[in-house]
C-alpha cells in the first residue's frame, strides 16, 4: 500500500489557513506545525480517502507529496480527508501538517473599507 498521495502535474497546491476549532486537535504534537487545507480535483476521490483510512488504521502516517514553487519535492503528512463532488467532478479536501519553518504565511483581507491594503497577504504559500 502507498504511503503517499502524489500530484503529478499542475500547480504546487494551494494551502489556506483553517479557522475551525476542531482542527486544534490534529496538531497535538511537540513539534511547532501549523494545520492548512488544500483543495484538489482528482479523478476518484473516495479511493484515495479509503486509502487514507487504511493507513491510519494501521497507525501509519499517509503523506501528500507534491513539488514546490522552486520545483523541489516536498511531503506533509495528512491529518484528515474527504471526497466531495461537484459538478467538476471529484474534490478531496485534505487537511496537512506544515512545519513552521517551511511555511510562508499570506492573509487575504477584503478590502471592505475603501483602504488601498498592498495584497502581499494570501494562503500559505510553498
Amino acid at each position: 500500500m502507498e504511503d503517499k498521495i502524489t500530484i503529478i502535474e499542475g500547480p504546487p497546491p494551494t494551502f489556506e489557513a483553517v479557522p475551525e476549532g476542531w482542527v486544534l486537535s490534529l496538531s497535538e504534537s511537540p513539534l511547532l506545525s501549523d494545520i492548512a487545507l488544500t483543495r484538489l480535483r482528482t479523478f476518484n476521490g473516495p479511493a484515495l480517502v479509503e486509502r487514507c483510512y487504511r493507513a491510519w488504521s494501521q497507525s501509519k502516517t499517509i503523506h501528500l507529496e507534491f513539488k514546490n514553487e522552486e520545483g523541489l519535492e516536498y511531503q506533509a503528512p495528512i491529518m484528515a480527508a474527504r471526497a466531495v463532488e461537484n459538478e467538476d467532478g471529484h474534490m478531496l479536501l485534505l487537511w496537512v501538517r506544515l512545519d513552521q519553518e517551511e511555511v510562508e504565511m499570506e492573509i487575504d483581507f477584503d478590502d471592505d473599507f475603501g483602504d488601498d491594503i498592498d495584497d502581499d497577504f494570501g494562503p500559505y504559500n510553498l
